[in-house]
């Protein structure tokens, strides 16, 4: 088959591109140590809901049958108290990779005048 020529318009405008919106605000803010602290505050009471959580899933269960031997010693989990505890490490362990980055964008906080003299 042929294909059509078609010749370009030569009354098409080229229009230039919008200016970029105005930047908001930076990456870089020193209000991001309390939101780390907030962070750290809750992986720190999320590790102890964890420990407390697992005490409770895990009952160890002692039967003396004879007189004079040791107990029969049985543990029995508790799945519920254990995904709990879980559940919260988990989350913990989020928070405290957060918190990190919270951290290291707090410290690398430049002044304005500096940040564009980089530029």
């Amino acid at each position: 088959m042929t294909e059509a020529v078609t010749e370009p318009d030569s009354e098409t405008v080229m229009e230039e591109p919008e200016a970029a919106p105005p930047a908001g605000p930076s990456l870089h803010q020193p209000r991001r140590w309390l939101i780390a602290a907030g962070e750290i505050v809750a992986i720190v009471l999320l590790a102890w809901l964890a420990v407390w959580c697992w005490n409770r899933g895990v009952v160890r269960l002692a039967y003396s049958i004879i007189e004079g031997q040791e107990p029969l010693i049985s543990t029995r989990y508790h799945g519920n108290w254990i995904g709990t505890a879980v559940g919260a490490l988990t989350l913990a362990v989020i928070l405290a990779l957060d918190a990190v980055r919270q951290v290291v964008l707090a410290v690398r906080t430049r002044p304005q005048k500096a940040a564009e003299a980089d530029v």
